[in-house]
């Protein structure tokens, strides 16, 4: 009962091991029941399935840069808005859009082209200007209480995303790797092939390796 476990696939690989696992645990063969080499191999196994099809990262990122976009789009119609209007000295809030603007330049008018951390940090510090008493009364003559309220709401849904995703990769990365698992599982079904190899001469233990001697063949 030989096989180079090396040259299977990871699906061949996880394949192989639950028919494995399966035909001992079928009820058919009393000698395996609760051996702890196949307590072992059930463990090692586990481990390799939970982690042999899971991506390097945690597939967020595509949520995150969603989010961003709006959150940028958020941010860009209030800034325009407001460089046009400042712009209308015939109007008469013109100075209010003029002094909320120039909070916009002070933290960058150009943060939604810095990266995700650099902008969050700016976008931070500029709702936290942008709530004080006197520039709330400014957006509120503005008009601009809902397009603010927008680019906040926005703000905070990227920041809730943005940090699931952080500790989502975090514990990727925590996680054994899919090769050093497969090694230990390799290391696994060999030792059990070989307890099984070793004992296929006894009574008990014939049909047994017959039928995981089956098992092996397909694989091949």
């Amino acid at each position: 009962m030989k096989i180079t476990l090396s040259k299977l696939s990871t699906k061949d690989l996880a394949t192989l091991s639950q028919r494995i696992i399966n035909s001992s645990e079928s009820g058919n063969f009393p000698v395996i029941i609760n051996h702890p080499l196949l307590t072992e191999f059930k463990t090692m196994f586990a481990d390799y399935d939970e982690v042999y099809t899971k991506q390097i990262y945690s597939g967020k990122g595509v949520n995150v840069a969603e989010a961003d976009r709006e959150r940028d789009n958020a941010f860009r119609v209030l800034k325009n808005f407001l460089n046009g209007y400042r712009k209308m000295t015939t109007l008469s809030n013109y100075q209010f859009a003029e002094d909320v603007f120039q909070i916009f330049r002070l933290y960058g008018i150009d943060m939604d082209k810095e990266s995700y951390s650099r902008q969050t940090a700016q976008m931070k510090k500029l709702i936290e200007d942008l709530e004080k008493p006197e520039n709330i009364q400014k957006l509120h003559a503005l008009s601009l209480t809902t397009a603010f309220n927008d680019m906040k709401s926005k703000h905070e849904a990227f920041e809730i995303i943005f940090a699931e995703q952080a500790v989502a990769n975090a514990n990727l990365r925590l996680m054994k790797s899919a090769t050093a698992i497969r090694r230990d599982l390799e290391k696994t079904i060999k030792s059990f092939l070989s307890l099984i190899t070793a004992m296929k001469d006894i009574p008990d233990w014939k049909v047994l390796y017959a039928d995981i001697n089956e098992l092996i063949k397909a694989a091949k």
